[in-house]
């Protein structure tokens, strides 16, 4: 009789517990940032928007990219503010390669040592080496010829980014240098227009209003571009520089696993769309969805490359 009492009465504590203990919310429940460090337009902004808005959709949780360009100090401003947020999965990282592959390095405590870890990576970027269509050369060798007594000035997203870097080691191992560079927020046809930059690095997508207007020296990918099948990869003319410039989904290391699989599910999703990879048709952008695993592995052979490109410049 006393067990069946003691055993009653656990019971009935047990359920009286349950209902006083506050339950725990179900991942979204209230708003979501994805931070685009770079103003809007290129395409880990136009992606990342289509990746905010099916999440709106799948969960009914507002989601919504917050853009933080960061000037010459390219996307580390952003980073930090991801950074420093709480590890509740409602401030998501969209953030291009250098972030995790340079951020670390570069004397910014709250990127030292890397807080984030990848959910995934969705897009390799465009990105080309480019001059005006009156500019006295029409390719790489004709540029490090003219370079040699002329010269030219060169405009980037900011010097410790990977595009720059390797823009410049390219130029090293053609044997010449630029006369000055500048850091811009963005770089678009006005730019090569204005007369403010000769040479520029920036993605294709932005300079598809002015196509014929320009000359693409080289391709910062893989592999070459469909739509402008004769230029050449940096990798092409210097293999030790073979480094295509990606974006991704970043979250802090201590955010829950639910969040992480509810972000992920959305973003793959999206990027397996007819919106998307009609995306990746028009603008030439490498649009697909590379798992966390697989992200981190791709980081630390990019890690490498870069070692190698800090290894030249130091030459």
């Amino acid at each position: 009789m006393r067990n069946s009492f003691v055993a009653a009465a656990a019971a009935s504590l047990a359920t009286l517990a349950a209902f006083a203990a506050p339950a725990m919310a179900q991942y979204p429940d209230k708003p979501v940032s994805f931070v685009v460090p770079f103003p809007p337009g290129d395409p880990e902004d136009v992606l990342t928007r289509m990746i905010a808005e099916d999440f709106q959709k799948e969960y009914g949780t507002a989601a919504a990219v917050v853009n933080k360009p960061g000037g010459g100090g390219g996307p580390f401003p952003g980073a930090v503010e991801v950074a420093n947020a709480p590890a509740d999965g409602y401030t998501v990282g969209s953030f291009v390669i250098d972030v995790p592959v340079v951020g670390p390095y570069i004397d910014i405590p709250e990127l030292n040592p890397n807080p984030f870890e990848p959910l995934g990576i969705f897009l390799t970027y465009p990105f080309v080496i480019v001059a005006y269509g009156d500019a006295p050369y029409d390719t790489m060798e004709e540029l490090a010829e003219y370079a040699r007594s002329n010269d030219v000035v060169l405009g980037h997203f900011g010097n410790f980014l990977i595009p720059t870097q390797v823009t410049m080691a390219l130029a090293k191992s053609m044997d010449f240098s630029y006369s000055a560079d500048a850091a811009f927020d963005a770089l678009d046809c006005n730019t090569l227009a204005s007369g403010d930059v000769d040479v520029m690095n920036g993605t294709l997508q932005s300079l598809l209003p002015c196509i014929d207007d320009i000359k693409v020296l080289a391709t910062v990918t893989d592999k070459r571009i469909p739509l402008v099948p004769d230029a050449p990869t940096v990798g092409e003319i210097e293999p030790d520089l073979d480094v295509a410039l990606w974006n991704g989904l970043f979250v802090h290391k201590d955010v829950p696993q639910e969040a992480r699989d509810a972000i992920v599910a959305v973003a793959k999703k999206t990027m397996e769309s007819g919106r998307a990879q009609g995306f990746a048709t028009e603008t030439g952008t490498g649009v697909y969805w590379q798992g966390a695993e697989e992200a981190a592995a791709r980081i630390a052979k990019d890690e490498e490359t870069l070692g190698r490109i800090e290894a030249m410049l130091a030459e």
